[in-house]
């Protein structure tokens, strides 16, 4: 995306007025800078896994269900207090991965801001483990989601999905 100077930055896409802190869910899509497939080596990938383990902790997140794509990362995400904070969770994972990113790459990684879907029932709670895990499956990557390194979950073992 190419900013004109002369233009306000983009509109972030959250719902206006919607407090994002407490015991919510939520689906998440981060994009890579300028759509780049840098999430197919583990090299890459696992360090991330990391940072992602230590933004929900500090952060007080739970992530069900995780899965980076090569250009893009899904995650479903749930608040785990009263002052769990999405804003919190997304900035500070995308901050310490990026820096790390750069550092070692020279290179920008995470394209600005991100989307979220509030999550509101356990239906689709359900149907959104299912998109995500699929997610490799339906572009080809593999022909078992079971097969895909680059997902997984901190809460449940999806081996049994």
């Amino acid at each position: 995306m190419s900013l004109d100077k002369n233009k306000p930055f983009p509109i972030r896409p959250r719902l206006p007025g919607f407090d994002y802190t407490g015991r919510r869910a939520y689906f998440i899509t981060m994009s890579i800078k300028n759509k780049n497939n840098y999430f197919c080596e583990q090299d890459i990938v696992n360090p991330l896994i990391e940072f992602l383990k230590e933004a929900a902790e500090k952060e007080c997140f739970l992530v069900d269900v995780f899965c980076f794509m090569p250009d893009h990362l899904h995650l479903l995400v749930k608040g785990n207090s009263e002052q769990s904070n999405l804003n919190n969770f997304v900035k500070y994972f995308k901050q310490k991965s990026g820096f790390w990113f750069k550092q070692k790459y020279r290179k920008n990684l995470w394209q600005l801001s991100f989307y979220d879907h509030i999550i509101r029932k356990q239906e689709t709670f359900e149907d959104i483990v299912r998109y995500i895990l699929h997610n490799p499956l339906r572009k080809g990557i593999v022909s078992d989601f079971k097969e895909y390194r680059f997902s997984g979950s901190f809460t449940m073992d999806i081996q049994k999905l």
